[in-house]
């Protein structure tokens, strides 16, 4: 009840007490007057230098106080008849009770106005404390969405837990290489041959078989797949039957998304379709749309069978091409399978040194990368990086919070020391300022709510997502409100107990300086906060460089102005014509056949020297080509000639191989040399330079670019400089639809292929930068607040050094520069730091860039540059204040 009469005191004071707070406290004040004596005594020392109540106004509130207690003593000395002593005694108890209830409610409602009445009174601080905190909260949702969806992957399987990828693996050359490609009768094999197999599948990609229904044609990407496909995975069918949809030769399941656009609204299950013009296919069934956390990516999923009807299907158990997937019996380990399949490659006459070892599904995603023999964490060290920012940028948030109330300290000095002298203990201090801190924490979380649905759409523009906010999920809201509850008490702890720890004898002394623990751990806060935001800019740009330096790399072709266009309908059957009327056309000057673009490896394949020993074989990236590769590509011919099957009938058995192939490989002079693979004995007619095929972040692969008349999938054309490229695009359609028609012109430029290799790291390197960009904006906030607040607490000394003389530049430079120092301390602490993360992640990189010095001095100038202009603005405000204003009271 005590403390309830301070807070009233306090209330009345300000000059915010009603008439009811003032009958109130004037009742309880002769109800109790034994703290009358403390709180009269109070008021008739109290000095203000900007008082609410005058000197006059407590005279007479004392005046009409002393007044009722005389009344209620001579009430208390009058006889009372005996007949109402014990009903009286009766009602003055329930009163009494009564009454307490009413008190204590009053006092909880007296904590929220004081709380409230702060936020109002603090206007810019309470903003900068509220956006601060919602901005945290905001970008800290946003990551832990995406966090969420990483961790999701695949996880949607009903047998997850039993369903393994196989993979090759195989040691040359003192390393340890693994590849997920596998020989087309593996499948078949490990289900015959080992009974802990449930089932296995395999799936062939395919990006150029146009489909076709009535006039209209689509070319997308899509599996042909063993019929267990969809009994092993758990896509949900729409339509159709999963375990029959697959069996007939020419069926065809089709998305949801991919069924409409060739169907529309009418039913496409049954109807006929044309797949690549050649052969009729008949709808089985419709999937459900694939969701966003799936490391499959097709639209369409066509019979295995289908790949001997068109001659895909190579037997041998030397050439891997396609991905294979098995399903376990329950109870059988992944170290169970490992030993199953080990050997599989010797137990079918092939000794050359490759194992197969499986992959769990649970693993596919985060766990890809390969290294020293196993899967180790790839994708799960970005997910980690990112989970680390969503904590630290929260930090920031908090410490901005921490050094704001730390810094008003004085302004709430005397509402301590009132509330320590009425008898409030340090518990019930540290709760009131917990509960400012809570409702901060609330408000800043509303706020962070509508700023998530607001930049949704950009993050999900962003990251190449459509991921959405939970709101019907019981645990989205739960585990929301613990957050915001932690985030509150984190950020509202130091200052709960700082501002608790004052001495009331001396704040209502006004002699108040501050504990001394006030300086260093404000500092060492701010130093923390700006250490972060440094560590963040300097891990951001080092991200974009080593991009740049792997888009920049020399690649040895020329990726400009060369287009390649996937072979489909008739262009293998009338290449010929198709060729000549494109040199005639003049929209080229260079033509050639590949297996596949040159910035990729869809097949590679093991190769030997005559001399060497089988267990020395190595594995190469392999291209098919006919003749004038070199020409088209621009690659530089180190040694030899190219491959002409045209003019050199024997050159469907030789090739060309790059520089590192010849080192591999031993070679001095390779021309003339001979290599082995399952295929058969070729022989070296050139030697081209090294060139980016695969991972532009890998270092040249050994490659083989073998001569041969079938077998292409690919046409690459150099554009004919002279014209315009709409020019000679306009040309080569008009050549494709002559001799195609019933396939629609789709081409690729390669300059665009292989910045398309660089997406996924871009969209990190996204990621990185605008999270970055919070993180100093954040900070720079708190530093802009936290200058006000000490050009506050400074502005009598302000006024004093004015009046001495002191100009505003000397001023203005003395409030600036203990900031920065504090960002000078930051930055030395944040480049050590920096240097050891991003040297640990570019190991991760073959093809790496260095870590030049001149990115930490960038930095620590652009961190300066911030903090003065950050601070600059506040300390100009001081500097040029009046000084009469600040020292009339003294």
């Amino acid at each position: 009840m005590e403390e309830h009469i301070w807070n009233l005191v306090e209330l009345y004071l300000s000059g915010e007490a009603s008439t009811g707070n003032m009958e109130e406290l004037r009742s309880l004040l002769v109800l109790y007057p034994s703290v009358y004596l403390s709180v009269k005594e109070f008021l008739l020392n109290y000095q203000d230098p900007d008082p609410r109540v005058s000197a006059s106004q407590i005279s007479a509130f004392l005046v009409d106080t002393n007044r009722a207690i005389a009344d209620r003593q001579e009430q208390r000395h009058k006889p009372l008849q005996t007949a109402f002593a014990l009903p009286l005694v009766a009602k003055t108890q329930r009163i009494s009770r009564s009454q307490n209830i009413r008190s204590e409610a009053a006092m909880g409602m007296q904590f929220l106005k004081i709380a409230l009445r702060n936020l109002q009174r603090n206007k810019s601080i309470s903003f900068i404390n509220i956006t601060g905190l919602g901005i945290g909260i905001a970008s800290a949702v946003l990551i832990l969405l995406w966090v969420q969806n990483q961790y999701s992957y695949d996880q949607f399987h009903q047998n997850k837990s039993s369903i393994y990828q196989l993979i090759n693996r195989q040691k040359a050359h003192g390393e340890i290489n693994a590849w997920p490609n596998t020989p087309i009768p593996m499948a078949p094999a490990v289900k015959a041959q080992f009974a802990e197999v449930k089932d296995a599948v395999r799936i062939n990609w395919v990006g150029s078989f146009v489909l076709k229904y009535g006039s209209k044609q689509l070319e997308t990407e899509g599996f042909t797949t063993d019929p267990g496909f969809l009994k092993v995975f758990s896509f949900p069918l729409l339509k159709g039957n999963a375990a029959t949809a697959l069996n007939g030769t020419h069926s065809i399941v089709l998305t949801q998304k991919l069924a409409n656009k060739l169907f529309g609204t009418a039913d496409p299950m049954g109807k006929i379709m044309a797949v690549d013009s050649t052969r009729n296919f008949i709808v089985t069934g419709v999937l459900k749309d694939l969701p966003n956390n799936t490391t499959f990516n097709f639209e369409y999923l066509v019979p295995w069978s289908y790949m001997k009807e068109v001659g895909w299907e190579n037997n041998s158990w030397d050439f891997s091409s396609i991905q294979t997937f098995v399903q376990l019996k329950p109870g059988v380990s992944e170290q169970r399978a490992n030993n199953l399949f080990k050997n599989i490659y010797r137990q079918h006459g092939f000794n050359d040194g490759k194992e197969i070892f499986v992959h769990p599904l649970s693993k596919w995603w985060l766990y890809s990368k390969f290294e020293n023999g196993r899967f180790v964490a790839g994708q799960a060290k970005v997910v980690h990086l990112f989970e680390v920012i969503a904590l630290l940028i929260m930090l920031i948030a908090c410490i901005n919070y921490m050094n704001l109330g730390t810094a008003r300290s004085a302004r709430r000095a005397k509402e301590v020391g009132i509330r320590k002298v009425s008898g409030a203990g340090k518990g019930s201090l540290i709760k009131q300022f917990l509960g400012e801190s809570v409702l901060i924490a609330f408000v800043a979380g509303l706020l962070g709510l509508c700023m998530v649905y607001v930049s949704l759409p950009f993050f999900n523009t962003l990251i190449g997502k459509e991921l959405t906010v939970p709101v019907k999920e019981p645990y989205f809201w739960l585990s929301g409100i613990g957050f915001i509850l932690f985030t509150g008490l984190v950020a509202g702890s130091y200052p709960a107990f700082y501002l608790s720890a004052f001495k009331p004898v001396n704040v209502l002394k006004g002699t108040f300086k501050g504990v001394t623990a006030l300086i260093a751990p404000r500092k060492v806060l701010v130093v923390m906060q700006f250490t972060l935001a440094i560590v963040f800019i300097i891990c951001t740009t080092v991200v974009y460089r080593q991009i740049k330096y792997a888009q920049t790399r020399d690649t040895g072709y020329d990726v400009n102005n060369l287009v390649y266009i996937y072979m489909k309908g008739n262009t293998a059957a009338k290449y010929d014509l198709i060729k000549n009327e494109l040199q005639n056309s003049g929209a080229i000057t260079q033509i050639t056949r590949t297996n596949s673009p040159v910035l990729d490896i869809w097949t590679d394949n093991t190769y030997q020297g005559a001399k060497d020993k089988p267990e020395e074989k190595i594995s190469f990236a392999e291209y098919l080509t006919d003749k004038g590769f070199t020409q088209t590509m621009n690659l530089p011919l180190l040694a030899g000639r190219d491959i002409n099957v045209d003019e050199f009938a024997s050159d469907t058995a030789a090739v060309l191989i790059n520089q590192e192939a010849a080192k591999r490989m031993g070679f001095a002079n390779p021309i003339g040399q001979n290599i082995k693979s399952w295929a058969g004995t070729f022989h070296i007619v050139g030697v081209v330079k090294n060139f980016v095929a695969g991972s532009p972040y890998r270092l040249s692969m050994p490659a083989v670019i073998q001569g041969s008349k079938k077998n292409f999938g690919t046409i690459n054309l150099r554009l004919n400089n002279s014209n315009s490229v709409a020019d000679n695009l306009s040309k080569i359609a008009a050549v494709f639809k002559k001799y195609n028609p019933d396939y629609p012109f789709n081409y690729s430029f390669l300059d665009d292929s292989y910045k398309i290799k660089f997406s996924r790291d871009h969209d990190a390197g996204k990621l990185a930068a605008v999270f970055s960009g919070l993180t100093i904006f954040i900070s720079c906030l708190g530093l802009f607040a936290l200058a006000a607040c000490m050009a506050e607490n400074r502005v009598k000394e302000i006024g004093i050094r004015k009046v001495l003389g002191a100009s505003v530049t000397r001023i203005a430079t003395l409030l600036t520069k203990d900031f920065l120092v504090l960002v000078l301390v930051a930055f030395v602490i944040a480049s050590p730091i920096a240097w050891w993360l991003m040297s640990g992640w570019l190991q991760g990189y073959q093809y790496r860039v260095n870590i030049s010095w001149w990115i930490f001095g960038i930095t620590g100038v652009c961190a300066l540059i911030i903090a003065i202009s950050t601070v600059g603005y506040q300390a100009l405000k001081a500097a040029t204040s009046n000084p009469v204003k600040s020292l009339r009271s003294e």
